[in-house]
């Protein structure tokens, strides 16, 4: 079982690590999935799945919801409104476009994220964040 709590210190173990497209490394580099990834591995182990390479315009070209459907494959789908530190939210940037940033609540109007030219850091969960949330998953065998 992992407890909230975990996810949150290994989260926000990750703050000051500097932006890198496809990265997962603690202090070295990561982007918004490899913080998800590496907090993942962190609480599990290993990763579930081999991470194929991707473009910083992934979203755009296919329109699919590849980062919905990966995260669906190995945590657990929740409610928006139901989701609580500890969560992963997936965000729609653009209207009608695919989910394509990732991020860990750290308190109910904090996120824990990566995103280009930005360290990981702790921002505010800003109405316009809140706005473009477009999914909600828990990490699976939570407690607290």
């Amino acid at each position: 079982m992992v407890a909230r709590a975990e996810i949150i210190a290994e989260a926000r173990a990750w703050r000051g690590t500097p932006y890198r497209h496809q990265a997962s490394v603690k202090g070295i580099g990561a982007d918004c999935l490899g913080l998800v990834r590496g907090v993942y591995r962190a609480l599990y182990g290993e990763e579930p799945e081999p991470m194929p390479a991707y473009t910083e315009d992934w979203a755009e070209i296919t329109g699919a919801e590849t980062l919905a459907d990966a995260a669906a494959r190995h945590l657990v789908p929740i409610a928006i409104d139901e989701a609580q530190p500890g969560d992963v939210v997936l965000f729609r940037i653009v209207r009608g476009g695919p989910a394509k940033h990732a991020a860990i609540l750290s308190e109910p109007a904090r996120i824990v994220h990566a995103y280009s030219g930005h360290a990981v850091a702790e921002s505010p969960l800003t109405p316009w964040w809140r706005r473009k949330i477009a999914y909600a998953f828990s990490f699976p065998a939570l407690t607290g």
